[in-house]
């Protein structure tokens, strides 16, 4: 299975501190692509004693022949900010628009 990514090479040095799958199991067509898994992924790149986290938020998703990280947001965060990010993609149109992003990025490929 083919795995592309848009974040620079080297810069996922460890797991996931928490992910959120956002949709498992599935089989949404969509552009001729079968999405199979989309998930969140946060990781903690450094930690300052004043702002707290400073951390890399990636989007994953699953078809039925490729994988596809993307850069969803960067930032200093504290501990709740994650399940906003979550919340907010998963009640409005973000999740449709974020689909059509990562298979954009894919055709390019």
């Amino acid at each position: 299975m083919k795995k592309i990514s848009d974040v620079e090479h080297g810069r996922i040095k460890t797991e996931a501190y928490r992910s959120a799958v956002v949709l498992s199991n599935g089989s949404i067509d969509n552009q001729g692509y079968l999405i199979r898994h989309v998930e969140l992924r946060e990781y903690i790149e450094k930690f300052d004693t004043k702002r707290g986290r400073y951390c890399l938020v990636t989007v994953l998703v699953r078809t039925d022949n490729e994988i596809i990280e993307m850069k969803y947001d960067e930032g200093y965060r504290d501990d709740n900010e994650f399940e906003l990010l979550v919340a907010s993609l998963t009640k409005y149109t973000g999740l449709s628009a974020l689909i059509n992003r990562a298979l954009l990025e894919l055709k390019s490929q």
